[in-house]
């Protein structure tokens, strides 16, 4: 790693295609917004010789955030690939958005990569989105490392940040969170700030001078040893106590000077299998600088302690059919096997996919089978079906690089497949297979569109296909009832790139319009109505009467009609005709404009003309004869009750409770769960809970997560009601 590196030999700039899985490391950047993940990508590739001293690649432009959008909001909105060559290996380093609304950008992040490098800011700390994704690698053993970045900023604290870092990920074991470097200051400045300017390496106690922008190597003095000698033997014994020779520790508390060389390896062994996690410091190049403050050694530390693409296994995969596949992990020669981690459009090559290959090797002009099975609630369509591989290329920045071919464990870009979504399968056209998808988080933020012109209605439809099929986190819903075509998005940024995306890549203007709750309307007792329609103007009249007693009924039974005429009053015939009429006159509500539901209809008696009866006639007066008996009734306006389960942080369920409450919400209990939190389970009205997402975001500080499902209709509150009501008056 780091400590066994010399003098930098000069890396080769462009990456390439990989001929070895072996050669090949995949890691994800987390951290919050604003840590300096970016940044911290665009040190690593100048440090690699991927892009010149001004930060940019050769024809212009930054390897990362280069899209418009990112540009105009100042931040990440989507995943990266930058793609770099350190020593031989090379590195595909995916940065991802640190902002809650972009988790599904990090969640493709996470499934595209075998390690992840968890940047925190020495000014902010770590705050509780972090934790959970530090959980969620946890929960599934990949391997990660922590870099600390702003140690420019007054009152930064490396050593305090490795306490916090060993608090905060380090719960079960926090001797397996260390060190591996400690910064080394220059002069204090008249701030009383001193910067670093270094970094001494505390297993080979060896100097690494970043202040004149070039990494020097050199001897410490002897004044220098005692200050690192605690925080080396707490290392020494980190690495120890995970190391697999169990003899190690009874040698090392004997007395016996362990073998540099084995602590290394034992080190890099413990990384590579997510057992430690090591520390490590790194600041940008100064201007001039050809390498940024600890970039040389978190190379190392990837290309030496991140497992190689072999030691990721496999996600699940089966057949079309549901049948079980044992895929060897990274086989260059089995069966095609690769996923669509991210889906864009470029406005001069169209869609381009950024394809993970998990087994056999992707080229060119080959056909491949294309599988997209599971998200049907999320406005996409399964699908099956054979396309050509266009051309492969990796990119830099607004470039695309092209490649020949791609093997098992490394990623690129393929152009032009047309029907490949995001966390759809590739595989070969003659033994089609299907990975299991990764979890995607819910979006529960509606957002509700109308197109602003006839021109933009006619391009709609499409743009808002294609934005779907780029982001599976953002669902897209045709409401029957509302009639309002509705974009779910998982917050208001998400909701902003989404709109910004359809006018300036899609060409399409939309109006946001108020998200309308679907509401229902019942009786609250029984009540009857007399239908009459007789019209006689000369040739052909219209005739007919009946008459009808309405009660409700239980939630959930819908329109439920009963014919008790007696005698042929209303003939045979137009009873039919009748239930037609009141049916197609509850779809379209008694008191304000929803839906009737729960009620039985009885038809009691009526009145026919053997020349001016008709189908349309009946039809009318069943109609009429319902809103009569609506006239003299209490109608209840339904409101939909949702079901919502919130996990917070204990600190805030007090607050989180209180909230609910004020929402008309119904606590039905809690429960306490692993990690210092507590389940919520409740019953809101979803009128109280149509930007729940951004209020309890901001309430728990981005550390709760809710869920929620359509439980039924209740009866809303009368004065609530009320207003409904004169609202629909007011429209009509």
């Amino acid at each position: 790693m780091g400590d066994k590196v010399k003098e930098h030999p000069g890396a080769a700039g462009r990456a390439r295609a990989a001929d070895h899985p072996a050669s090949v490391r995949n890691v994800v950047l987390v951290g919050h917004s604003g840590s300096g993940k970016t940044t911290l990508v665009e040190a690593l590739a100048l440090t690699a010789g991927a892009v010149n001293r001004a930060g940019r690649v050769e024809d212009g432009g930054t390897v990362s955030d280069y899209d418009d959008i990112e540009h105009r909001q100042q931040r990440s909105v989507q995943l990266s690939l930058v793609p770099v060559e350190w020593n031989g290996i090379k590195i595909n380093i995916l940065d991802t958005p640190g902002y809650a609304d972009f988790v599904g950008e990090l969640r493709a992040g996470l499934r595209a990569a075998d390690a992840a490098l968890f940047v925190v800011s020495a000014s902010d700390g770590v705050d509780g989105s972090t934790r959970m994704v530090w959980e969620e690698c946890a929960a599934v053993g990949m391997p990660r490392a922590i870099v600390v970045t702003h140690l420019e900023a007054a009152r930064a604290d490396f050593q305090e940040m490795t306490r916090v870092c060993a608090e905060a990920f380090g719960a079960d074991d926090p001797d397996a969170v260390l060190p591996l470097y400690l910064p080394l200051y220059g002069a204090q400045g008249p701030d009383g700030h001193a910067p670093v300017t270094g970094l001494v390496g505390l297993l080979t106690q060896k100097l690494f001078d970043y202040s004149t922008g070039e990494r020097k190597e050199s001897e410490p003095g002897p004044e220098q040893l005692p200050d690192i000698e605690d925080a080396r033997n707490r290392l020494i014994e980190g690495i120890i106590s995970e190391s697999e020779d169990e003899t190690l520790m009874d040698r090392y508390l004997g007395g016996e000077e362990i073998d540099l060389k084995t602590l290394i390896e034992d080190l890099e062994r413990a990384v590579a299998r997510g057992a430690f996690y090591p520390v490590l410091a790194a600041a940008p190049a100064a201007d001039g600088a050809r390498q940024g403050l600890g970039t040389v050694e978190l190379l190392e530390l990837v290309t030496g302690g991140f497992p190689t693409p072999f030691e990721h296994p496999t996600p699940d995969v089966t057949s079309l059919d549901g049948e079980r596949r044992e895929i060897k992990p990274c086989d260059t020669g089995g069966p095609l096997v690769a996923e669509v981690v991210k889906t864009a459009s470029d406005p001069y090559v169209g869609r381009v996919s950024l394809v993970r290959v998990f087994s056999g090797t992707l080229r060119p002009d080959e056909t491949v089978h294309v599988s997209g099975h599971g998200l049907a609630d999320r406005g996409h369509e399964d699908h099956d079906v054979d396309e050509k591989i266009g051309a492969l290329s990796t990119p830099f920045g607004k470039q695309q690089r092209p490649v020949t071919h791609v093997i098992a464990g490394d990623l690129a870009c393929v152009a032009k497949l047309g029907r490949a979504e995001t966390g759809d399968t590739l595989s070969g056209r003659d033994d089609p297979l299907l990975m299991e998808p990764w979890e995607m988080p819910d979006p529960l933020l509606p957002l509700a569109i109308e197109a602003h012109s006839k021109a933009d209605e006619d391009k709609l439809s499409q743009g808002l296909s294609r934005l779907v099929a780029e982001d599976p986190t953002m669902r897209l819903e045709q409401n029957q009832d509302t009639h309002q075509v509705v974009l779910w998005c998982l917050g208001e940024a998400h909701a902003d790139v989404a709109l910004e995306r359809l006018r300036s890549r899609y060409g399409v203007q939309v109006d946001v319009v108020p998200h309308k709750v679907s509401l229902r309307e019942t009786f609250a007792g029984k009540s009857a109505g007399r239908g009459r329609h007789v019209k006689q103007s000369g040739g052909h009249g219209q005739f007919a009467i009946c008459e009808i007693e309405v009660e409700p009924l239980p939630g959930g039974s819908g329109i439920e009609f009963v014919d008790k005429v007696v005698g042929g009053a209303v003939p045979r015939q137009f009873i039919p005709s009748v239930e037609k009429g009141i049916r197609a006159q509850a779809v379209k509500g008694v008191a304000a404009g929803y839906q009737l539901v729960d009620v039985r209809v009885t038809l009691l008696d009526g009145k026919a003309h053997s020349v001016d009866s008709s189908d349309a006639a009946f039809q009318t007066a069943g109609a009429l004869a319902l809103r009569e008996a609506a006239a003299d009734a209490r109608i209840h306006l339904l409101e939909p009750v949702a079901e919502v389960s919130v996990l917070v942080g204990d600190d805030y369920v007090g607050a989180v409770m209180s909230d609910l409450s004020g929402r008309r919400g119904r606590v039905l209990g809690t429960e306490q769960t692993s990690g210092g939190r507590t389940l919520i389970k409740a019953e809101v009205p979803e009128f109280e809970i149509g930007r729940y997402a951004v209020d309890l975001r901001s309430l728990s500080h981005g550390t709760a997560r809710f869920s929620r499902s359509y439980a039924r209709h209740e009866p809303m509150p009368p004065q609530i009601a009320e207003k409904i009501r004169e609202q629909a008056k007011d429209t009509s």
